[in-house]
């Protein structure tokens, strides 16, 4: 049994991850602790754990890992002391928000030899695993634009938590939370690094983070990924557009449909055709647990998330500076 302590209820899908691990055979939350005592206090309760006072403390205790859900500005402070205790990580995205905080802490994990695994959902979800074969395939030929929407109205309907909106906790609104999602996957599926990044944020409700948001990304071959995110759309579905010089691969325009044209297969190129989804492979946490196992490292799993950091940086340095930012311009 893999014991974990928790570490902060911060994040809205901290609880989610409790879930989770509460529902595997081999893991157990045995600890709380949490930046904001209060909070912390009352989410052991309900567990029927013990409530750290201190984080030092419940990383010298007889845990195992821990699962990282605090604010996105004390990422680097929390894994560097679980690393340093030499507790696995398994934390909610973003690692952090810069490269040199992430730096840090990969190289904390891997001097500590500690399992890190971070939350990048959608890398095991079906679509995704579908797209990735069709791609592998060539049936697009040379992919030229890739574009992922992903909004809810969490901000206009006023169900996101107000923390969320505040600037020095979450170093970043609509796009280092939920943008998150389709920054990974338009890397994912332009299929190479991006050379520049190009952000305009939005600020519909007057907050002190961007609630509306774009980052276009650049690539040496010509190829242009668009990331979209919001905090204000109702009706908005998540959306996937793969265009290639030889057909295009669309998801959910509006629907949970993946269809296909191409000129690479006869049965393709006359009209869209609907393509089944697979289910989905073993989540983030599965694989986190399976990794402390089986002594192996989730390099895939990390290898995006250190592009997602540094695709953020500039992204966020580039809305700000009302410029592109070269990824080469980020400080490691």
């Amino acid at each position: 049994m893999i014991r974990i302590g928790k570490i902060s209820y911060w994040h809205v899908h901290a609880w989610d991850y409790t879930k989770q691990a509460q529902e595997h055979p081999d893991a157990q939350i045995v600890a709380v602790w949490d930046e904001n005592p209060e909070r912390g206090k009352k989410a052991a309760e309900q567990q029927g754990v013990p409530f750290f006072e201190s984080l030092d403390e419940m990383l010298q205790s007889d845990i195992d890992a821990v699962i990282v859900d605090a604010p996105t500005s004390m990422h680097r402070e929390v894994m560097l002391k679980a690393a340093a205790a030499g507790k696995h990580i398994f934390t909610e995205k973003v690692v952090a928000a810069t490269l040199q905080e992430v730096n840090d802490i990969m190289n904390a994990v891997n001097e500590n030899q500690v399992k890190l695994t971070v939350s990048l959902p959608r890398l095991n979800d079906g679509y995704t695993l579908a797209i990735r074969e069709l791609l592998q395939e060539g049936l697009l030929g040379t992919v030229t634009l890739v574009r992922v929407r992903l909004s809810h109205n969490g901000a206009t309907a006023g169900w996101l938590p107000e923390h969320f909106y505040g600037l020095e906790e979450t170093r970043g609104g609509a796009l280092i939370d939920l943008g998150c999602h389709p920054m990974y996957l338009t890397r994912l599926f332009l299929g190479e690094e991006a050379v520049d990044v190009h952000a305009n944020f939005g600020y519909i409700t007057g907050k002190e983070v961007e609630d509306n948001a774009v980052a276009t990304l650049s690539t040496a071959t010509g190829a242009v990924g668009i990331v979209e995110a919001g905090f204000v759309n109702n009706f908005s579905p998540f959306t996937i557009e793969i265009h290639g010089t030889d057909g295009t691969i669309l998801y959910g325009t509006p629907d949970s449909k993946l269809l296909i044209r191409s000129t690479k297969k006869e049965e393709y190129k006359e009209a869209w055709v609907e393509l089944p989804v697979p289910a989905n492979r073993a989540s983030a946490f599965e694989q986190w647990i399976s990794h402390i196992q089986e002594n192996t490292v989730a390099e895939e799993n990390i290898a995006y998330a250190v592009e997602l950091t540094k695709l953020m940086e500039a992204s966020n340095r580039s809305a700000k500076e009302h410029r592109a930012i070269r990824l080469d311009e980020l400080q490691a």
